[in-house]
């Protein structure tokens, strides 16, 4: 089954531990207020990526893992399963970010989370920044689960990242600057 992307990062050290391959989905139904990606909620656009493609696009990109953002990777929980199967079964790591509590994932994908080595799980909350407690958490509402002993909490610490890249003309942003640090 096929994932509708809205975007991929063959390679970033902005979205997760390690060098990663990061993978925004197309759609979500949460709708958090001050969502960084809130051009991701609907659920037309982006492309369909076969899970061979996409495992394909992270091992070329020799990174350790995939991350799964968006959007809302729940919102599409039989190709998230899928997808996360084949990532960890080609020696890949998952980290999935879902505004689900922990529950609704296991209710929405009852087997996704034995692929999955790291959630962190529950709504943004433009209310609560996170700050600097735990790296790459948007607010402090947000659980953080280590589902392996892949990763642990040393590997959440840390300033946060923002990368830019330049490509054709186009800047592209992504990562979570520090609370404070950008200006208009």
């Amino acid at each position: 089954m096929p994932l509708r992307v809205a975007h991929l990062l063959p390679c970033t050290e902005a979205e997760g531990p390690g060098r990663r391959t990061a993978i925004w989905v197309q759609g979500c139904r949460i709708r958090c207020p001050g969502c960084c990606n809130p051009e991701l909620f609907g659920v037309s656009g982006g492309e369909p990526w076969s899970t061979g493609a996409l495992v394909h696009a992270a091992r070329v990109a020799g990174t350790e893992g995939v991350t799964l953002l968006g959007g809302e990777p729940l919102d599409q929980p039989e190709a998230v399963t899928d997808l996360s199967r084949a990532a960890r079964e080609a020696g890949l790591s998952v980290l999935l970010y879902s505004g689900y509590a922990r529950d609704e994932v296991c209710a929405r994908a009852p087997d996704l989370l034995q692929w999955v080595d790291v959630l962190v799980d529950g709504p943004y909350d433009e209310q609560q920044p996170e700050g600097a407690a735990r790296r790459w958490i948007g607010s402090r509402n947000q659980g953080l689960h280590f589902l392996t002993d892949r990763y642990g909490p040393a590997d959440f610490r840390g300033a946060n990242t923002v990368e830019l890249r330049l490509r054709g003309g186009v800047l592209t942003v992504n990562g979570w600057p520090a609370p404070g640090t950008l200006r208009r």
